[in-house]
């Protein structure tokens, strides 16, 4: 029987701290067709998809009081992480790091909120051994999130910069278990106002 406490499955990442310049204000607080914060929509995708299974943790930089309130309903740990100021892989670093016993990792982005529960579920059960790498792809692009196996800590705990671990990725490409997926919201981003707008559109 496992300690309340144990680890069964992997930690889901949720990176929030990027500062949406492009957007041109916080795309994380920017408002779906029903209301829900983008952040919080992807935060409570993360959340039911690894459910008992795992644990989610959302990292966000100092000073983001706003988006730490709305995210405290949605049963996700928050991470405040100074370093993530230096960017989404400094980030990402920090969250390993504090998770750095996780079997594996999760690796998912606050700004798409389209994301199915399915393929989050699909990414975590193919880490199933220590150097799996797994991710998404729908109609031959890659998506997210991306799933490390517990191999991978290190190099995801040394991570600096805004690159995340698209470098590592590029260099296992080959390695990467592929799941196919009907799901184009594993595709779809927030980084514009048009993208949201194209998002909350009608029969979007």
């Amino acid at each position: 029987m496992q300690s309340p406490g144990a680890q069964r499955g992997p930690v889901g990442i949720l990176l929030c701290a990027g500062f949406g310049r492009r957007f041109g204000g916080d795309k994380l607080l920017a408002p779906l067709a029903d209301g829900t914060p983008v952040a919080v929509a992807s935060a409570r995708t993360l959340v039911a998809a690894l459910g008992p299974l795992g644990r989610a943790v959302a990292v966000l930089r100092p000073g983001q009081q706003a988006l730490q309130s709305a995210l405290a309903g949605t049963g996700i740990a928050l991470l405040s992480s100074a370093a993530a100021v230096e960017g989404m892989g400094a980030a990402l670093a920090a969250a390993v790091q504090a998770h750095a016993q996780a079997p594996g990792w999760v690796v998912a982005l606050g700004d798409m909120p389209c994301v199915a529960e399915a393929t989050v579920r699909r990414v975590a059960s193919a880490l199933a051994h220590d150097d799996a790498l797994a991710a998404p792809f729908h109609q031959g692009r890659r998506g997210h999130p991306v799933g490390f196996g517990r191999h991978w800590g290190p190099q995801l705990a040394h991570l600096g910069g805004d690159e995340g671990a698209r470098a590592l990725l590029r260099r296992q490409a080959g390695q990467i278990t592929r799941i196919d997926v009907d799901d184009p919201g594993c595709l779809l981003d927030v980084d514009t106002p048009q993208d949201l707008a194209d998002l909350t559109a009608p029969g979007s």
